[in-house]
């Protein structure tokens, strides 16, 4: 894990996504909807998305279970990678633990960093934000 901030993005190569999250449980689903829709729009087939699917779902839950609640996830993509970023209002800033085995939940940050390249977090006004960075796979 990384507190530095997001890596710099230096060409674009889509429009960047931006959606705001309902305040209810159905914020995961609608993030996972929204990122799949713009990874097929750079024409990506579904089985090389997965990784990035289950990431966003962890995000989203983790701002709703440990920040206070999601604000809205930001998707860019340059020089083949793609950054998540998960902005909540809470202030308590995200501690990777390691679950223990007998435990049915706290596995997103763990998840979260197996599937990326990166993760991190940074405050900003208002709460934070937790980020991920993925390789893009070759269209």
């Amino acid at each position: 894990m990384t507190r530095s901030k997001t890596p710099p993005c230096t060409t674009v190569a889509v429009a960047p996504l931006r959606v705001l999250l309902p305040a209810d449980v159905t914020a995961p689903a609608l993030a996972r909807h929204e990122v799949r829709a713009a990874l097929l729009r750079l024409g990506l087939r579904e089985r090389q998305f997965d990784d990035i699917l289950l990431a966003t779902s962890e995000l989203v839950t983790n701002a709703f279970e440990h920040g206070e609640r999601p604000q809205r996830l930001e998707m860019e993509c340059a020089d083949g990678r793609l950054t998540l970023r998960v902005h909540d209002t809470g202030r308590l800033l995200p501690e990777l633990r390691a679950p223990s085995p007998a435990e049915a939940r706290s596995r997103g940050l763990v998840l979260v960093q197996a599937l990326s390249l990166d993760w991190g977090f940074e405050r900003c006004p208002g709460g934070k934000y937790v980020w991920a960075v993925f390789q893009l796979p070759e269209v």
